[in-house]
């Protein structure tokens, strides 16, 4: 019974590890959302879902690998056991989303493979990501792998369909609905790129009216006669309004 209890308490905490770094990431895009929906215009990041595998899944990994079972050939081969999967508006969204994440000083990437400029031969599109964070426990640091997919509202929709298909036909999908799937994949890239178009268009527009904001503001009237106030001028205004504010305290 000891010796259950201990193997069980081994796998639990070697699972238990992989959770704490999904949280760590999960926070991490937390943070990022909340930023921009409180001084930006708008999010880039939709939502997120995450998840780890099972055991059992870990050892059918292996099995599939050819690789015999150890905790060191699990750290080693097996990099998506904890899995965070963020989903965007757009697709510049998800090259963004990325950026920002790669560039944090606590997340070493390990492998960065772009299924949107290639994708599968099924269609399949996203931004993968392995990346690697620390995990601080009570007896030391472990540097815990996370694969990270960003993708659109389109080709999360598009995927979760395919995997569902797959899963009630046993992976043995009749060939004429593999082509229906493939051309769902070129129905939802068209959306995409037709939503990434109107989101510039929009930016463009909107960039424009504050432009021509900025402008009435430098813009004085008097006695019909219109002046445009130059920039150097609004910074002396400003400093003498700063320095009048200092003089009433």
């Amino acid at each position: 019974m000891e010796q259950v209890k201990r193997i069980k308490n081994e796998i639990t905490r070697f699972i238990m590890v992989y959770k704490f770094a999904l949280d760590e990431i999960e926070t991490k895009i937390d943070i990022l959302k909340e930023e921009f929906e409180s001084f930006h215009d708008y999010s880039p990041i939709e939502h997120t879902k995450s998840r780890l595998k099972s055991p059992e899944s870990i050892l059918k990994k292996l099995h599939r690998k050819g690789l015999p079972i150890s905790v060191t050939n699990v750290k080693e081969h097996i990099k998506d056991i904890a899995g965070l999967r963020i989903t965007c508006s757009f697709i510049s969204d998800i090259y963004k989303v990325s950026e920002m994440l790669q560039k944090q000083s606590d997340i070493k990437v390990l492998d960065v493979k772009d299924y949107i400029e290639h994708p599968k031969p099924n269609g399949y599109k996203s931004l993968h990501l392995i990346v690697e964070v620390p995990v601080f426990l009570s007896d030391g640091v472990e540097h815990v792998c996370v694969e990270i997919q960003i993708r659109t509202i389109a080709m999360d929709f598009w995927a979760s369909l395919e995997h569902k298909i797959f899963y009630k036909y046993k992976k043995e999908v009749p060939e004429s609905l593999l082509k229906e799937l493939k051309s769902a994949a070129d129905t939802a890239n068209s959306l995409d790129l037709k939503m990434e178009r109107l989101h510039h268009d929009i930016k463009e527009i909107k960039d424009a009216e504050e432009q021509n904001n900025q402008e009435d503001l430098r813009k004085i009237v008097i006695r019909d006669q219109q002046f445009m106030l130059p920039s150097a001028f609004l910074e002396i205004i400003d400093q003498a309004t700063d320095s009048f504010r200092k003089d009433q305290k």
